[in-house]
């Protein structure tokens, strides 16, 4: 067992070992605060849920546009100049905001945080499909999902012991851990950005910029986002509107959601890795698919359900469906990238994320108010559908060239090789 460890350990090269150090610590931070965020908002400033909302309505606009710009700049200047500068201007922005007494001032705080914070998110996507063989790099993922995961789980645990003190202390926590993980980049891992071919002009800021058009243009990467989308406009219920619906509906306790949600990120520590060696041979989209029948199912079940015993059974599933999308998704963003445009892929590829965000949490709340709470979960289950006869209609539209990457003919891979 330990030598089977240690091989695998030592098929990686340092530099990404470094990286996934580097990705625990500065969530670790983040895990430490965001879980007391709308807490705090809603006790400092003495506002409600509404106000809330359009706080983080703005930070995800904030983030979309920073990955925009954060993505182009890592094409250009390179991937860790830019992770750099993201890392400390998040860790000087998260002392800021908590010195702040004004709402107004902290919204400006949220838009700019947003902005400049999410620079780095591409640059750290796009160093792992730099620093691994394409074989690789859907494994990559998953152990990066491995480190955001182990952070999810023990920062609460540590966020709460300090918010009991200080929710100062939660900002300081956050600031720290991206400093530190700031220096730990800049002492370890090198510009891992592709040379440019010698006869290749360099481009312009502002062209680097303009040519997102480019991968707009790519219409199947973007029906791949667009059916990534609509799981993530699923998925986003369960750390939003799940745990009102299931005090409200259910009676179940707050401490028990946090049980559900610890249940979800201790599964994904444990069995990602697995999970990703074993669904890595087959194809991407049709692997794709298949986490989105276990979303479809789990989040489906929680419209029919009242036990106790089922919720954990419907998020066992979810999670094993999140353990086959997550790692595939980002990894197949990263296949489609031609080298030179790769930041600007992980980019496009975080709007699938982003986007949901902004509408999706206020659109579960109109249907629980003006249809029924249970209609969400029904809805959820057929969003999942549309998703799923997406997925398995993009694989015989991409098999061929996911397979030319990949260097096999067929629609699967060779046993060791890992699908993006």
């Amino acid at each position: 067992m330990l030598t089977k460890i240690k091989i695998t350990y030592n098929e990686y090269p340092n530099a990404f070992k470094v990286l996934i150090l580097a990705t625990f610590i500065d969530k670790l931070g983040t895990f430490l605060l965001y879980p007391f965020f709308a807490l705090y908002i809603t006790a400092h400033f003495g506002v409600g849920m509404i106000e809330v909302g359009f706080l983080f309505l703005i930070f995800s606009a904030g983030n979309i546009l920073g990955g925009i710009i954060g993505g182009a700049l890592a094409d250009k200047y390179g991937r860790r100049a830019i992770l750099l500068f993201g890392l400390i201007a998040s860790g000087m922005g998260s002392i800021l905001m908590g010195l702040v007494n004004n709402l107004n001032t902290f919204y400006i705080l949220a838009a700019f945080l947003g902005l400049v914070g999410n620079f780095g998110g591409p640059a750290r996507q796009a160093m792992v499909a730099d620093l691994l063989p394409k074989e690789k790099q859907a494994e990559g993922f998953g152990i990066l999902r491995v480190a955001f995961n182990l952070s999810a789980m023990i920062g609460p645990i540590l966020g709460g012991f300090l918010a009991t003190r200080s929710y100062m202390s939660l900002f300081i926590a956050d600031a720290v851990s991206s400093l530190i993980t700031a220096i730990i980049v800049y002492a370890v891992i090198p510009e891992t950005k592709p040379q440019i071919q010698d006869e290749k002009p360099e481009e312009s800021l502002m062209k680097t910029i303009i040519e997102y058009k480019e991968v707009l243009k790519d219409r199947v990467y973007v029906l791949f986002l667009l059916m990534s989308a609509i799981t993530v406009l699923v998925y986003i219920q369960m750390i939003s509107t799940l745990s009102i619906f299931l005090r409200d509906v259910h009676g179940f306790s707050a401490q028990g959601f946090g049980l559900l949600l610890s249940m979800n990120a201790a599964i994904v520590v444990l069995f990602q890795f697995w999970v990703t060696r074993k669904i890595s041979k087959y194809a991407p989209m049709r692997m794709l698919a298949v986490g989105t029948l276990f979303y479809m199912i789990g989040f489906g079940m929680y419209g029919f359900i009242s036990a106790t015993y089922m919720f954990f059974i419907a998020m066992v599933i979810i999670t094993v469906g999140e353990m086959i999308v997550a790692p595939i998704g980002q990894a197949t963003a990263a296949h489609f990238a031609p080298e030179d445009k790769r930041g600007r892929y992980m980019a496009i590829y975080g709007f699938h994320w982003a986007v949901p965000n902004l509408f999706g949490i206020l659109a579960a709340g109109l249907v629980i108010e003006h249809i029924g709470p249970n209609w969400v979960w029904y809805l959820a289950g057929f969003l999942c559908l549309i998703s799923i006869v997406g997925f398995c209609l993009l694989h015989g539209v991409t098999k061929d060239r996911l397979s030319r990457e990949l260097g096999s003919t067929n629609g699967t891979l060779p046993d060791q090789d890992i699908l993006h």
